[in-house]
């Protein structure tokens, strides 16, 4: 049986058909290979000078998917055909939506990568420019959306015009009905601009406290001590009384001793020195008082200021530490005993049952 090439189906002869269908895989198969070769040479090992780019490509070679393939391959074989022209167009236009896609797609994860980097290179020296970058990126990722939907409905044959007009005139209705994510939208804008706190900050909100881990358009979102994830609409944030810790410049403490009453007037008077000197000999810390505060209910209280000249918690508690340290070895050597709670109790004789106090 001999197949016939020149029969016609549907304006195109057998041969055109066959010689489409080879296009459209040829194309596809070309494409594919093509990718899975840059996809090899790029996961090798690239020097550091190239790394950034290295990987940026290897990404985006992986973000061309197999369906946008086949939807190119096969736009390239019906071009060798005689179709109706509502047919070519259909053909021509979910392509170029297809590439469209695409193109965003990759916009995207480019716009994603270079902010992750800068933040992964800056978060630490520069955590403000860090928090305004991530902001800005998520504007351009949603303004490259945007701009493609507008493309796509013009090739569509849809008047952008008139459609960005009525956005025009129908966003007062809409800013109406959205006045909570418009707050929370602009309030994302002053954080941003203002910087009251930026990403890496620890800062008390409330009774919440937390290190900021990122700022968005509607939330920012807090990791506790604890290790949950705190979120707050960024209108409520502002709204609310911040204590930023990472923007202090000194620390200052503020501590009590107290010692027991029966402390000799050479002890007391010895103390505020003592502890002057054990402060003064610590590095970073700039003393400021040492005072016989009070008498307390139990004890003699002394009130001790100093100001440690950064603002790490750490090395807060280590310098506390090594003065309490001290302070109890130096009161050790001298015989001055720190005071607890007590309660003494004078009895006096029942003068009625032994009047003569003698005993008998």
């Amino acid at each position: 049986m001999q197949f016939n090439f020149n029969v016609t189906l549907y304006n195109n002869t057998m041969f055109g058909w066959l010689t489409a269908i080879s296009i459209a895989i040829g194309v596809f198969l070309i494409i594919y290979i093509s990718k899975v070769i840059v996809l090899r040479k790029l996961s090798k090992s690239t020097p550091e000078t190239e790394k950034d780019w290295g990987d940026l490509m290897f990404a985006l070679t992986g973000k061309i998917k197999s369906p946008v393939l086949f939807v190119l391959a096969l736009y390239s074989g019906t071009l060798t055909l005689d179709l109706p022209t509502d047919v070519t167009r259909i053909f021509s236009n979910v392509a170029f939506v297809v590439v469209l896609l695409q193109v965003a797609l990759i916009g995207t994860h480019i716009i994603g990568f270079y902010t992750l980097r800068y933040r992964q290179k800056k978060i630490t020296s520069n955590a403000a420019a860090v928090t305004t970058v991530v902001s800005v990126g998520f504007v351009l990722k949603a303004l490259l959306w945007f701009v493609m939907v507008l493309v796509a409905l013009d090739n569509f044959g849809v008047n952008v015009n008139t459609l960005v007009t009525g956005l025009g005139i129908g966003g007062i209705a809409v800013a109406l009905a959205v006045q909570n994510l418009l707050g929370d939208l602009f309030a994302s804008f002053s954080i941003v601009l203002d910087k009251p706190f930026v990403i890496g900050d620890f800062i008390i909100v409330g009774e919440y406290l937390g290190t900021v881990e990122h700022v968005g358009l509607k939330t920012t979102r807090i990791r506790s001590l604890s290790g949950e994830q705190l979120i707050f609409s960024n209108g409520d944030l502002l709204a609310s009384r911040i204590r930023n810790f990472k923007s202090m410049v000194e620390r200052r403490v503020l501590f009590s001793i107290g010692v027991i009453y029966q402390t000799t007037y050479d002890q007391l008077v010895a103390i505020p020195e003592i502890i002057r000197s054990i402060i003064e000999s610590q590095s970073q810390v700039r003393f400021d008082r040492a005072h016989f505060k009070e008498y307390g209910a139990y004890s003699l209280n002394f009130e001790i200021v100093y100001w440690i000249q950064h603002p790490d918690y750490n090395m807060y508690m280590d310098i506390q530490q090594t003065i309490n340290l001290a302070i109890y070895r130096q009161f050790d050597e001298m015989g001055i005993a720190f005071a607890f709670p007590t309660r003494t109790l004078f009895i006096e004789p029942d003068k009625k049952s032994n009047p003569d106090g003698d005993g008998a």
